[in-house]
């Protein structure tokens, strides 16, 4: 309230006395005769609620008020407050809203019963106070003879708690609880806005992703908690080194968004030099001990590279996902290149017609047969998927594969595969088939649900059925894979490792995976005959997986002469083109002489 508003008269209050009884006091402090404001039971009420009620004279300026004022407002003696003045001077100036504001200056007309109103603001009980009582006003005004407001009854409510809650709710709509910037979607706002700012006005901006490095291993060594302190402190560094106008903010996970205001190609490059240096320059300590971080950053140049919210946060992340592949630390700005947009639309056209291809069932298995390399004879085929296109062409899986990965769809490819390899199996008993699964399957319930159920239908599916995970599943996550494998064992299911080799899995991971077989990648085989390093290579994995007890199969045996010399080491399992090419007809309905059998 502002006091110029109120006139300074003589009034009494009720106040309690020193007794124990509630007394009426006049202006000066003086007892009188006893109260009629309350009981000391209403009181008692009021003040664990803490609220009091008060009548305002408006005319006079006089306040009155209920017995337990002086307990809930904390002010020292009812003179501090028995006229609207005198309140007033009690008030936060930065108030936004007074009681004066809010009666006298209403628009309403009392039509018999009252006008309501209510209102916010912060009451400072002692000079200096920095928190002060944050207080809710309401009640009713009614007309005085002069067709003005004349009077108002009302009840204040201390509301301190709920107003920090409404005050943490408002902040955490636009800000990140742990950096303290900008939470996503304010700050996917704030994309937004100066992306209309460039265009209008003709000016240039970047965008920059930046991806805190390494904090899985930050995970595993101390702790989430560690690892967030790592992300809020990368930010606080962050925030020393922009300029006023710039935004940062927490963009997703490990990953914090800047968005740097009048900046073009040239002074990007400055700014992410100047950006990484605040975070490398000293090491980042926490409760547990000093981290070193570093940050990886893409980013881009707007509107002359993207001119859209989709183009910007694409291109940014494809210029990250450029930058961790060739180092770590560094940054990468994105640029236009006709071969990478060109690839993109064929991955668009194939991902468009990979959907298409499940909705018309028009996937199918090519088999490549996997053979004993002391007999030659099969032991079993791999499934390999393949679409067929809708201008008859085949597509096979390494072209699929990646591009429903990243469109999450790669759950669908793998029920397909399953769906129609167990068909297979339940249509020749004698059959046994491998199965490539993703990384994503394995943390999928319905694609092992559908497994489950058709073993438990067709008992005599046990030990025909091979699973294949690739070694970058297993690494990716050990503790999930072992579930997986565990699970599949217990079906009766055998379990491979594919491309063994290439992902640098430790046999400590083969033992505690409790797989059967280990498929070696087929870069080390195509030219082991030739090389030297492949020789040694593959001769000790062959030598350490015997040791486990664990079946080896060599990938890509192209020639005779590498075949002789993988038996030579006692490889088990052959699979090639030497031995088979991949083949959509089926191989098992051919007669002896390669002939298609007939109905």
């Amino acid at each position: 309230m502002k006091s110029s508003h109120f006139i300074s008269t003589e009034g009494s209050l009720s106040l309690p006395s020193d007794d124990s009884g509630d007394r009426e006091v006049d202006g000066a402090g003086r007892a009188g005769r006893p109260a009629r404001m309350g009981t000391l039971s209403e009181r008692e009420v009021l003040t664990s609620l803490g609220e009091v009620v008060y009548e305002w004279s408006i005319g006079d300026d006089q306040l009155r008020w209920g017995p337990n004022a002086l307990d809930v407002l904390h002010v020292g003696s009812f003179d501090a407050i028995n006229t609207g003045r005198r309140f007033a001077a009690l008030l936060d100036p930065s108030n936004s809203q007074s009681r004066y504001d809010v009666v006298v200056t209403s628009a309403e007309r009392d039509r018999g019963g009252g006008v309501p109103y209510e209102l916010q603001y912060r009451l400072l009980p002692k000079a200096g106070a920095d928190k002060g009582l944050w207080i809710e006003d309401s009640g009713r005004w009614f007309v005085g003879p002069d067709g003005k407001p004349g009077k108002a009854h009302g009840t204040l409510r201390i509301i301190n708690e709920r107003h920090e809650r409404e005050e943490r709710l408002a902040y955490l709509s636009s800000y990140d609880e742990l950096t303290g910037q900008l939470n996503r979607v304010r700050f996917v706002e704030t994309l937004g806005e100066v992306i209309e700012d460039v265009k209008r006005f003709q000016i240039s901006a970047a965008f920059i992703i930046v991806a805190v490095d390494n904090l899985r291993i930050v995970n595993e060594a101390y702790g989430y908690d560690v690892a967030d302190q790592v992300i809020a402190l990368v930010a606080k560094r962050l925030a020393t080194r922009l300029r006023g106008g710039d935004s940062l903010g927490r963009y997703s996970g490990n990953k914090l968004g800047v968005l740097l205001r009048n900046c073009d190609e040239r002074e990007v490059e400055v700014a992410a030099k100047r950006l990484q240096a605040a975070v490398r320059e000293e090491v980042i300590t926490t409760e547990w001990g000093p981290v070193a971080a570093s940050v990886t950053m893409g980013g881009v140049v707007l509107p002359r590279y993207a001119r859209d919210l989709h183009e910007v946060q694409s291109r940014a992340s494809e210029a990250l996902d450029l930058a961790k592949l060739k180092n770590r630390g560094g940054f990468v700005a994105y640029r236009h290149s006709r071969e990478r947009d060109e690839k993109r639309r064929e991955n668009i056209q194939l991902a468009d017609e990979v959907v298409r291809g499940l909705n018309e069932k028009r996937f199918s298995l090519a088999y490549q047969p996997v053979v004993d390399a002391r007999t030659g004879a099969v032991d079993s085929y791999e499934c390999l998927l393949r679409l067929r296109r809708a201008d008859g062409s085949v597509v096979s899986a390494g072209n699929i594969i990646p591009i429903m990965e990243k469109l999450g769809l790669v759950r669908l490819i793998d029920n397909r595969v399953l769906d129609l390899a167990l068909a297979d199996l339940i249509s020749h008993p004698e059959l046994r088939l491998a199965i490539n699964v993703s990384g994503a399957t394995a943390g999928d319930m319905d694609w092992l649900g559908r497994l489950t159920a058709a073993m438990r239908l067709h008992p005599d599916l046990k030990g025909r059925i091979i699973i294949e995970i690739t070694e970058t599943m297993a690494l990716h996550d050990i503790d999930e894979a072992c579930r997986f494998v565990s699970m599949l064992k217990e079906l009766g299911c055998a379990v491979a490792i594919d491309d063994f080799g290439a992902g640098y899995t430790s046999f400590r991971n083969l033992k505690q995976l409790d797989i059967d077989h280990v498929k070696i990648d087929g870069s080390f085989i195509e030219n082991v005959a030739n090389s030297a390093e492949d020789q040694v290579f593959v001769r000790t994995l062959i030598e350490l997986a015997r040791t486990f007890n664990l079946k080896t199969v060599a990938e890509c045996v192209e020639d005779p002469a590498a075949a002789e010399l993988l038996n030579s080491w006692g490889i088990d399992l052959f699979q090639g083109h030497l031995y088979g090419a991949a083949s959509l007809e089926k191989p098992w309905d051919r007669n002896n002489d390669g002939s298609r059998l007939t109905a």
